[in-house]
């Protein structure tokens, strides 16, 4: 798992002297994280009891956010059926940006580097509640469009694979319009028709001797060998209308499996061209849905960099007052280090919470699992960069 830490400090007595204390402690010294600012802009505090409203309306359309970025990461994933090595290529947001840090592994973490707030979407002179209803807006819209090009694409690909699961699969079940021809049957006779039989392969001889004396009035010499699969051979015989019943029960007695099947060109023709427009609208609706699925996994995105920065903003306000005076920044852990790293944030900001200062970080208490808990006396938020459920 890709993670990442996105943690904000009061400014000491610039915001700079804030970032050069971080790097000293967690870069120059050792090698527990690789570190970026985050900047965001100058937004409209508003009053305390919005903020505290806000605070929480934030948590929850994080959580919406981030589910609608990861249902139309995994949708990618299964548009792309076989070519799923593909998908980590698809799913860039801000793309071209991206690539400009091709040392970064995780490319949806150079988003939140690179991060530049989007003055023409989300206007700072707006309120920040405003603002959070704005990428709800824009969120719920993507949610519902998706559900909406998913479920004709799928109604289409559903459609499309029971045809083809009609034309595969054992001789006993599939379909039997693209293995047999016109000229197999005796047709347009008022006395005599041509039956469809499956027989085992182990069962070839027994069928060959039977197969005349499995009712009366079979045509003698009249069985063809039509196809064959791993198991079965599918075999024609001719024989009178009237003794089809008989013929077939005495068939189902040898363990040979009569297809129940009339030859209909008109309805075969009209199958095979269901199929071929099944899979050319497949074909045409593939390249727009993969576009829009690129396009609006970026939006999804950066919207949801936008609520992490709604959310620091907001919580560092509310954690250290007035005036605004902080500094953002995005932590990339060292695996090894992580608990090293945790222990030496600790220490520099153990300061800002009085309550904290009781509990040391690296002290085993039971009942209090501070990790799982997740707070810390200084603002912080877990990024999770894997956004599927699966490998590829």
């Amino acid at each position: 798992m890709t993670e990442f830490w996105l943690i904000s400090a009061p400014g000491e007595k610039t915001c700079q002297q804030t970032w050069d204390k971080l790097m000293v402690a967690t870069t120059r010294t050792n090698n527990l994280s690789a570190n970026n600012k985050f900047n965001i802009p100058d937004l409209k505090v508003g009053t305390l009891d919005v903020l505290v409203g806000l605070s929480d309306e934030l948590a929850k359309l994080d959580t919406f956010v981030e589910g609608v970025v990861k249902k139309v990461a995994q949708y990618m994933a299964d548009v792309l059926e076989d070519s799923r090595d593909k998908v980590q290529e698809n799913l860039l947001a801000n793309g071209d940006i991206m690539k400009k840090k091709p040392q970064f592994k995780c490319l949806r973490l150079v988003a939140f580097v690179l991060f530049q707030w989007d003055m023409a979407k989300y206007p700072i002179k707006q309120s920040l509640k405003n603002i959070s209803e704005i990428i709800s807006k824009q969120a719920s819209q993507i949610d519902n469009d998706l559900k909406a090009r998913a479920s004709a694409y799928n109604n289409l690909k559903g459609n499309l694979q029971n045809l083809e699961r009609k034309n595969a699969g054992s001789l006993l079940t599939r379909s039997l319009a693209e293995i047999v021809r016109k000229e197999d049957f005796v047709l347009d006779s008022e006395y005599l028709i041509t039956m469809l039989v499956v027989v085992p392969k182990t069962g070839y001889v027994d069928w060959q001797k039977t197969y005349e004396t499995l009712a009366e009035m079979v045509v003698p010499r009249s069985t063809k060998l039509l196809f064959e699969d791993n198991d079965s051979g599918l075999f024609s015989v001719t024989l009178f209308r009237k003794a089809v019943d008989d013929f077939k029960h005495k068939a189902r007695e040898n363990k040979f499996t009569v297809r129940d099947f009339q030859y209909n060109e008109e309805e075969m023709k009209a199958d095979k061209e269901e199929m071929t427009r099944l899979s050319t609208d497949k074909k045409k609706q593939f390249g727009p849905l993969v576009r829009w699925l690129k396009v609006n996994f970026s939006e999804a995105f950066i919207a949801w960099i936008h609520i992490k920065a709604l959310r620091v903003f907001v919580e560092s306000v509310l954690r250290y007052g007035l005036p605004v005076n902080f500094q953002a920044m995005l932590l990339q852990p060292n695996k090894k280090n992580m608990k090293k790293l945790r222990e030496v944030l600790y220490d520099l900001y153990k300061h800002l919470d009085s309550s904290a200062a009781i509990i040391d970080a690296s002290m085993d208490i039971p009942g209090l699992n501070l990790s799982q808990q997740e707070y810390y006396p200084y603002v912080y938020y877990k990024i999770d960069c894997n956004l599927l459920d699966f490998k590829v």
